[in-house]
């Protein structure tokens, strides 16, 4: 059963604008109330952590910063959040990763006609991570992931693959041996089924600890699925993630509601994104397509479905 949303608390003796005001002095007197009053409410008063951000190749400086505010603030008050992709797991090859991505994003957007561009990257993806296994970035990642939950602190993923990577990601968290079930925040095991976050967005779904988000902003998928789990804003977020936009993402969301963020730039992968090589990730696409569309044909789509990508009809 979903717990019921508790709304945030809100300063009751902020005064409201009163349109019955009849002289300019009165009038601006109000609007230095109502802006004293917002202020007010977006000011966490007597939490002791200022946001920072970092950079690290190393999740245990993430660790040891959440053990520290464990003993600061206690285990209730803090949250954790981390990436998938490039920051605890990543492909064993570049095809199929982050960085593939990003190149046939480029490519669909400037070239779409280009050879190299698959037509689809959303369905190639899905179909690599199905035939693909990944590696941890750092030899004792989920033991420094674990590290966290046996402190207490809510621990979560926030990531920006969609649903329909569902179960190729929770087979690879738990083949490295990573699980967020008994640490995530919300009712048992999540949602059943997917939801929109927000009017006009995408389909997104919460399950045993992973927000699997459609690429949305992370900021407000965070404060979304903190007001639908029911959860209170903590008093500091420790966020682990390779891109510095969604760190940003976050800040400008929790900032303005006086919620502190530890942002870690997780760069461990950084050399392994600066030399993806295009050549050879499509010399591999060429070498496993026939293959996996073969597969499936046998077998149907049930674990993906490669019907759609080809190059758009005007490039035929």
């Amino acid at each position: 059963m979903q717990s019921q949303k508790q709304p945030l608390q809100r300063n009751k003796s902020c005064p409201s604008a009163n349109n019955s005001i009849q002289h300019l002095l009165f009038a601006g007197l109000a609007a230095l109330l109502l802006s004293a009053c917002s202020a007010q409410q977006n000011r966490a008063p007597g939490n002791p952590f200022e946001s920072l951000n970092r950079e690290t190749a190393d999740l245990a400086d993430v660790t040891a910063d959440v053990l520290d505010l464990v003993q600061r603030a206690g285990p209730d008050q803090v949250l954790m959040v981390y990436d998938i992709d490039n920051t605890l797991l990543a492909m064993e090859q570049g095809l199929g990763s982050d960085q593939w991505y990003e190149w046939q994003k480029d490519l669909s957007k400037h070239d779409q006609c280009n050879p190299r561009n698959t037509g689809n990257r959303f369905a190639v993806q899905g179909a690599l991570f199905a035939a693909s296994a990944m590696r941890p970035t750092q030899d004792d990642a989920a033991q420094q992931v674990k590290a966290v939950q046996d402190s207490g602190v809510p621990v979560i993923v926030v990531t920006s693959r969609g649903q329909d990577y569902r179960l190729q990601t929770f087979r690879e968290l738990r083949r490295n041996g990573i699980s967020f079930s008994y640490s995530a925040i919300g009712s048992e095991g999540g949602y059943r089924e997917p939801f929109m976050p927000v009017e006009g967005g995408r389909m997104s779904r919460y399950e045993d600890g992973v927000f699997l988000t459609a690429g949305q902003h992370k900021g407000r998928m965070l404060y979304t699925l903190l007001q639908k789990t029911g959860t209170e804003l903590p008093k500091v977020i420790v966020v682990a993630d390779d891109k510095q936009k969604n760190l940003d993402a976050i800040n400008e969301t929790f900032g303005p509601l006086g919620v502190p963020v530890h942002a870690w730039r997780y760069s461990a992968e950084d050399a392994n994104v600066g030399s993806f090589d295009p050549d050879k990730a499509y010399a591999q696409w060429q070498a496993l397509e026939a293959a996996l569309r073969q597969i499936q044909k046998v077998l149907g789509p049930d674990n993906y479905d490669l019907s759609s990508a080809v190059l758009p009809g005007e490039c035929q």
